[in-house]
């Protein structure tokens, strides 16, 4: 067998290979892009030492949103990277592929209805602090009501939605 017959094999080797990954990921990039084939990702920004924010990844994880966490020392000055006010901040930052932020104990259903629908000049949500009865933050049957805030891109804020039991908190 020539040189030149086996460069020249190697050659088609290597386009048909090069064809059949741009082709894959063309596929692959275009099921991604469907809606339903995948689950939401949540991008988890957290304390290692925070056992309530591993509470509130179960919460999340078991109504349907991937999610991946990472430990950070530098909390405080990511959130004001992300445009949360120091007043409206709490535990953990998620962050979704489309960028909008989840500051603390927010119920699933509600990120999921955000990101159905999100509001124009959104940021994202937001449960500064972190009450008792919100998603992990149960303490036996203790509930105290609260709300979740609308962060908008101008720093203001607005209600989005009224949580007044546990059952609603964490469906």
């Amino acid at each position: 067998m020539s040189a030149l017959y086996r460069n020249s094999i190697s050659f088609f080797r290597v386009i048909g290979t090069i064809f059949i990954l741009q082709t894959m990921g063309g596929i692959l990039i275009a099921r991604a892009a469907e809606p339903g084939t995948t689950e939401p990702l949540l991008t988890v920004y957290k304390d290692a030492n925070c056992g309530c924010c591993e509470k509130w990844l179960t919460h999340i994880s078991e109504r349907g949103f991937s999610v991946s966490a990472h430990n950070i020392n530098n909390l405080y000055e990511f959130k004001q990277s992300k445009g949360i006010p120091a007043s409206m901040q709490s535990c953990h930052t998620a962050v979704s592929s489309q960028g909008y932020v989840f500051e603390g104990h927010v119920p699933a259903k509600l990120i999921s209805r955000f990101l159905a629908t999100p509001p124009k000049d959104a940021i994202g949500l937001t449960v500064p602090a972190m009450p008792v009865g919100s998603p992990g933050m149960e303490y036996q049957d203790k509930f105290m009501p609260y709300q979740v805030l609308l962060l908008k891109k101008d720093g203001s804020s607005e209600v989005y939605a009224q949580v007044n039991s546990l059952e609603e908190s964490v469906q």
